[in-house]
């Protein structure tokens, strides 16, 4: 038996040296042969086609880009990190620790022994291996013919004292009958399990609030950077568009960064954990059952840019949608009216449509995800299974001329290893089903950074200069300006507006009346020229300090879904009620604001003031400019929608507030006019007469037309 068994292992050994040398051939070969690989490759990169797909799949890191600086907010909380870390860490060790109990379940419960009978058991039978194997080196030829034997009796001589130490302890605290091991085995597999679910649930809250911090800090990044551009800017972006971002698009965002650092953390250390005690049994056995996975990895990656297209382009649709819904909801009198419900209902229908076409674009590509996953991670167990089966079966510690393992495994090694092939494949089908999300929270991060990232369109000046103490005059000087660059509102425009004035500007439809007012408060730029308040460009003030010294009451009214006190204090926040009082009263708000109003000052008045009147929503916007006590008051078309009677008791109220006080009054009514001390009349953005209400009905015969129809359908 002894002889038979020694010509086995000097036929292995031999077998061992034989191919060594074929594979140092081989490697010869394989040399030559990536070199024509490389060449043909190279060939290939001509072909545009080729190079097209290379370039349609960029490193993943660099298109994920904005999704990791979303990600990079929540590091500031370090703690959060930390624990997030930890949690997932021993999450993962339970994992592959409850997926281990199979080895002692196999080779000792079912085999009918206790811990430390297994371990006297195995111990005599290392002893015994050992000293048969060191027999074979002492009778053995050449030295090359030796060394596996050397290396199979290093690994049996570690394994040996390992167990040698721990017998002395198994004996002291291990149960004595099969049956009693099996339930240690089974409490600490449910205690294991229990300990870490536990662990599991404090990760699922710190990732929580990892997420929910990192979009906090973004939104308001966001909110302020948006509040920051021009009002020419939210003309250009629809509000709609907007609030997309602000909502879905950041709660597409957590989602994302919630599922990065909860499964997408976790799950890879339990495949990781699961992989490293794999290879612990055997880890060239290992690296052949994982060939297949770079086949997998480019297919996750072609799938990783399909699906981020493919959500971005599925979040301009959901946009264009909200848009939709809010321009039909706003404009449901004008639909009710003329009998559109069937055309919005159709209009909604395709929107609704394209956004079913994109979603299930999505759906295609991430049901590619899984399978993919599944088919690797089975591949895998299968060339286990295969390998590992034969090894087992047929003792061999080679396969194909390739050694795989130092001593021949047993059927607990093979179990367990396939036991954990098959836990690390579990976290890889769940990594599957995050792909999609983390791809959407890229997308979503793409579009809002899109926004974040645009530099505000008036900037402050590095050096702003301190604003005068008194406002003596307000200066345009060749003034240009366009919304476009190809068609300009302001052309050429020279005026100065002197303290104390009350100016009007009149004029047809388009002309720049409200434009040239609206570039006092610095709303917006000249494209020529300079704006300048006692010859200090307003570029070099702060536009906060500027923007304190003026305020405006437009055509609409703008009020708040708040009470009363609180849209009257909207443009002094440290106002006390006495004072507020004082502008109500000036206003002659006052009055309707305590008999009229259910809870007086404390009244909620709806969204944009909707349980008010017109008239009574211009004198809250009176009062609230009366408050803030301002060097220039800006009145744009203050009075255009509001009944003859508010109409009289608003200019009793201006009649009394302009008084030394620098106004711009926009408005096509006679009796607004008059309030005027100079009307400029305007005309294709220039200024074509400058006069009294007297003197321009005399020479200016656009400002007699104006007045011969009573301005009604001109402003």
């Amino acid at each position: 038996m002894l002889g038979a068994y020694k010509s086995l292992v000097l036929s292995s050994a031999t077998i061992s040296v034989k191919v060594q040398q074929i594979v140092k051939s081989i490697t010869i070969r394989t040399v030559v042969i990536q070199l024509r690989y490389w060449r043909i490759r190279l060939n290939l990169l001509k072909n545009s086609v080729f190079r097209r797909f290379l370039a349609s799949m960029p490193l993943w890191v660099t298109c994920m880009r904005n999704f990791f600086r979303a990600v990079k907010i929540g590091l500031q909380y370090r703690l959060t990190c930390v624990g997030i870390v930890l949690c997932s860490l021993l999450v993962a060790v339970f994992w592959s620790a409850n997926i281990g109990t199979i080895y002692p379940l196999v080779e000792v419960v079912f085999q009918g022994k206790s811990g430390h009978e297994y371990l006297t058991e195995s111990i005599g039978q290392l002893e015994t291996d050992i000293r048969d194997k060191q027999k074979l080196v002492q009778t053995a030829g050449p030295d090359h013919e030796t060394s596996f034997l050397r290396t199979q009796i290093d690994s049996l001589e570690s394994e040996l004292e390992l167990k040698q130490s721990l017998l002395p302890y198994a004996r002291q605290y291990l149960p004595d009958t099969a049956f009693e091991t099996l339930i240690v085995v089974v409490c600490l597999m449910v205690g294991g399990t229990i300990l870490k679910d536990l662990i599991l649930m404090c990760n699922i809250i710190l990732t929580q609030r990892f997420a929910q911090l990192s979009v906090f800090n973004l939104r308001k990044d966001f909110y302020r950077r948006t509040l920051k551009m021009s009002v020419s800017s939210f003309n250009a972006d629809r509000s709609t568009e907007l609030m997309s971002r602000f909502t879905n698009d950041t709660e597409v965002v957590t989602q994302g960064i919630f599922q990065l650092l909860g499964k997408a953390v976790r799950e890879p250390l339990k495949m990781t954990t699961c992989l490293v005690a794999a290879a612990l049994i055997s880890w060239r056995l290992l690296l052949l059952c994982m060939i297949v996975t770079p086949f997998a990895a480019l297919m996750i990656a072609y799938l990783s840019k399909a699906l981020r297209r493919s959500n971005r382009k599925a979040m301009q649709e959901m946009a264009s949608m909200y848009g939709l819904i809010g321009e039909t909801f706003k404009g449901i009198v004008a639909v009710k009216a003329y009998n559109m419900e069937a055309y919005e209902r159709n209009r909604f229908h395709h929107s609704a449509k394209r956004y079913y076409l994109k979603a299930m674009n999505i759906a295609k590509y991430n049901s590619m995800t899984r399978p993919t996953t599944e088919i690797m991670g089975m591949t895998i167990v299968g060339l286990a299974i295969l390998a590992g089966g034969y090894l087992v079966l047929n003792q061999q510690t080679h396969l194909l001329g390739i050694q795989i393992c130092v001593t021949p495994m047993s059927f607990g090694d093979m179990m367990t290893f396939f036991a954990f092939l098959v836990g690390a494949s579990d976290p890889l089908r769940k990594i599957a089903d995050v792909f999609n999300v983390v791809q959407r929270g890229a997308a979503a991060a793409d579009r809002i950074y899109e926004m974040l990232d645009r530099d505000p369109d008036l900037p402050e000046a590095d050096r702003p200069l301190t604003m005068p103490d008194a406002i003596r005059s307000i200066t345009f000087t060749d003034v240009d300006f366009g919304y476009t660059p190809d068609c300009l509102v302001l052309k050429n425009l020279s005026l100065t507006i002197t303290k104390g004035q009350t100016v009007a500007l009149v004029g047809p439809n388009g002309c720049g009346k409200s434009t040239l007012a609206r570039m006092i408060p610095r709303f917006f730029d000249p494209i020529h020229g300079t704006v300048s308040i006692n010859n200090t460009d307003l570029k070099q003030v702060r536009k906060r300090d500027l923007r304190d010294r003026i305020a405006m009451v437009t055509q609409n009214a703008i009020m708040f879904d708040d009470s009363v006190l609180n849209n009257l204090k909207y443009g002094k926040r440290d106002a006390t009620l006495e004072q507020v009082k004082a502008a109500a009263v000036k206003a002659k708000a006052h009055q309707f604001i305590e008999s009229k109003l259910e809870d007086g000052y404390e009244t909620v008045i709806g969204e944009g003031g909707g349980t008010l009147s017109g008239g009574q929503r211009q004198r809250l916007a009176l009062a609230r400019a009366i408050l803030t006590d301002p060097e220039i008051i800006i009145l744009d078309e203050a009075t255009s929608q509001i009944d003859l009677e508010s109409e009289q008791v608003i200019h009793q109220v201006l009649a009394e507030f302009l008084a030394n006080r620098t106004a711009i009054m926009i408005s096509h009514r006679m009796a607004s006019l008059q309030l005027a001390d100079r009307i400029i009349v305007m005309d294709q953005g220039r200024i074509v007469d400058d006069g009294t209400h007297k003197e321009l009905l005399q020479r200016n015969a656009i400002y007699q037309r104006m007045a011969a129809t009573e301005l009604k359908d001109i402003a």
